[in-house]
């Protein structure tokens, strides 16, 4: 039940919550309210006294609007609404003290500090500080911490506001920050000198309202008034956030993320973040075709030559769709291959995904459902690699207490849970148990992984995991680990017997698949971005655009179509993904009906309507998939190393970087160490 109260703010009077916080009125009033500590999606500190307001007949001192209910505030003489004043002069007089005292240790040297032109302390010294200092004293100087290869430290720019201490030990789950120390002691620093270990690290930089924390990648490269910014998708997992992509000329510098309630809320993964590097370098920027072995670079209409000769000589072709492709692309390579009689396939791992039954790929339930589940399952699955933003999502939802069950090996989720069992005689207890009355009725939700479903009982599970759904009246999420499955499955990029009738082919058209190995025999013509395992094995290389580099549809894990906005151009002879299979397709002599994007679009949405409904989760109708016998294997997780998951991440020498941290840090131990 909703407690709603009146309240006067500067002379308006608005009715709120009466557990909001004043600060929280006085966002919806309208009214900007100063803060360095206060972040709605962490805990109150309420140590930066920043947002002091004025309470009229409260105590003759300013409060600190984040730390106060409205509820607390007592009525007028006369029962009116409580008063509050944010411009009072007391309330001036009280900020500019408090810029003052923050502004007494901080070194400043902003011409030399990354976080110049972006900063919280440079934009709130200009607006409510004082333009001079009474500070004669030496300035105290503290020790930068060592926080590994992703965060830089200038911990004598630190303002004590703890909102790293706060991300890290609520959202990231890690216990490796802290302060100590009191008065000009305190100090905020890593517990025993370790770095970091979690993959969500990065969004501290982030929440740093000052420059103690920065980038250490994009140190010194770029500032913000240089960069041309781009609102985009990520595809490093399947969640798909909402990122900004800052590019300088030609070269992006760096991502950002963007808030979106419905997905990533405002974090993103430290794959997402510092993934950028991995743009620069390894890139097809020319077509090759092979000769006597070996690769050689050629014109365009060389390449799409040797590649239409090839498709028109094939006794059997198919079409296979990578882990990156856009939708359109992936609708362009299906009309090509199958107007040649040929067959294509996106599940290039072996996913027992059923076709047309999006209840059965995607699920029912969305992202944002999870903050409010009272019980989840995860079978086959470990949020914290393959797909990080949502299992702090997990992990929120588990601190309100929220109880979470995994089917599958043990593994450090950065929450308690019950522990089921690692196989599919775990599975099948669940199962059996059926409508167990604690979780009917609750709001649960049922995340199923593709390591549950690659083997070869993955259909079994995946109506295992239905059944336990409709049992237990919870939702269903099938959680991917590529950013173009689920588009490429809507769109129908897959045929009756998977990869086994790719096998087969002797032409294949590989649409940026490089996860996988293609037998010898087979002629490869491969379209991509980046010179992977795919290139290696081609007879003909079509270079493409990277996410970054075209317009293009992305459909996320839980079924929500969004659109990624091209931030720069392709390297050298690159072209965008589906403008090359559009070329192909006249070379062959079966010229695809499109000559723009939008005509391609068009075509489309009127094949799938649901892709049109851009950033909206489209409803799916319940399909039960037919039940079949579980194996009795152990469930194995889809993702073994985080940081090398895709062409882009393993030519990104900083992603090297922190795969071979990670595997050091796994390494047990010996008691000289």
């Amino acid at each position: 039940m909703s407690d709603l109260r009146k309240i006067n703010i500067d002379g308006q009077e608005i009715e709120v919550d009466g557990a909001m916080t004043l600060i929280q009125a006085c966002e919806i009033a309208g009214i900007e309210v100063p803060r360095f500590c206060y972040h709605e999606r962490l805990s109150i500190a309420g140590n930066c006294r920043m947002c002091l307001v004025e309470v009229v007949g409260g105590p003759p001192k300013p409060a600190a609007s984040c730390a106060m209910q409205v509820r607390d505030l007592r009525p007028g003489p006369e029962g009116q609404p409580p008063v509050v004043k944010t411009n009072s002069p007391m309330v001036k007089k009280a900020r500019e003290g408090v810029m003052e005292f923050l502004l007494i240790n901080h070194p400043l040297d902003c011409p030399i500090c990354d976080q110049g032109g972006e900063c919280d302390l440079q934009d709130q010294a200009m607006a409510y500080g004082v333009d001079f200092s009474r500070f004669r004293e030496p300035k105290r100087a503290v020790d930068d911490l060592d926080l590994g290869p992703l965060v830089e430290t200038h911990m004598t720019r630190c303002i004590s506001c703890t909102r790293c201490v706060r991300f890290t030990t609520e959202v990231a789950g890690i216990t490796q920050m802290g302060q100590t120390g009191r008065g000009e002691d305190a100090e905020i620093t890593a517990y025993l000198g370790e770095t970091l270990d979690s993959n969500l690290q990065g969004n501290i930089i982030d929440l740093c309202p000052v420059g103690a924390l920065v980038s250490k990648p994009y140190a010194f490269t770029a500032r913000p008034w240089e960069l041309t910014k781009t609102e985009s998708i990520d595809v490093m997992d399947a969640l798909c956030s909402s990122i900004r992509v800052d590019t300088k000329g030609r070269e992006v510098m760096r991502f950002l993320p963007r808030n979106h309630d419905g997905v990533n809320e405002e974090w993103i993964s430290d794959k997402t973040r510092f993934v950028w590097d991995g743009l620069r370098r390894q890139r097809l920027d020319r077509p090759y075709v092979r000769e006597g072995g070996k690769l050689r670079p050629a014109t365009w209409p060389e390449a799409l030559g040797k590649a239409a000769q090839a498709i028109k000589g094939a006794d059997k072709l198919a079409g296979l769709v990578g882990d990156l492709a856009p939708v359109e692309a992936a609708y362009a390579l299906k009309q090509l291959v199958e107007g040649q009689d040929g067959v294509v396939e996106c599940r290039t791992d072996g996913a027992k995904l059923p076709a047309g039954n999006r209840s059965g790929y995607v699920g029912t339930a969305t992202i944002e459902e999870i903050d409010t589940a009272e019980s989840i399952l995860l079978i086959g699955t470990d949020p914290r690699t393959e797909a990080p933003v949502l299992n702090a999502r997990i992990r929120k939802a588990w601190s309100h207490g929220a109880q979470v069950a995994v089917v599958g090996p043990a593994v450090d989720l950065t929450y308690d849970y019950y522990h089921a069992g690692d196989d599919r005689a775990a599975l099948q207890k669940v199962v059996d148990m059926g409508g167990d009355d604690e979780i009917r009725g609750k709001r649960s939700i049922v995340i199923v992984g593709q390591g549950a479903l690659t083997e070869a009982d993955g259909a079994a599970v995946l109506a295992a995991a239905q059944a336990v759904a409709a049992e237990t009246e919870s939702g269903l999420l099938v959680l991917h680990t590529a950013a173009g499955r689920v588009g490429a499955m809507d769109v129908g990029a897959l045929n009756d017997r998977g990869m086994e009738a790719v096998s087969e082919a002797d032409v294949i058209v590989n649409l940026g698949a490089d996860e996988i190995e293609i037998a010898e025999g087979a002629f490869v013509i491969y379209q991509g971005s980046h010179g992977d395992r795919g290139a290696h094995r081609a007879d003909v290389i079509l270079p493409g655009a990277a996410y970054t580099e075209e317009n293009a549809l992305f459909v996320n894990t839980e079924g929500r179509p969004q659109l990624a906005l091209r931030a720069g151009f392709a390297p050298g002879e690159a072209k965008e993904n589906w403008a090359i299979l559009r070329a192909l397709s006249g070379e062959i002599g079966a010229t695809l009906p499109f000559d723009s994007l939008a005509q391609l679009r068009k075509a489309m949405i009127e094949e799938v309507p649901h892709l049109a409904q851009v950033d909206e989760v489209p409803q799916n109708d319940w399909r039960a998939e037919p039940r079949g016998k579980l194996g009795d294997a152990a469930f194995r997780y889809a993702i073994g190393d985080f940081y090398l998951t895709n062409p882009i991440a393993r030519a990104s020498q900083l992603m090297a970087e922190l795969s071979a941290l990670a595997k050091a840090r796994g390494h047990s131990k010996i008691a000289a160490e």
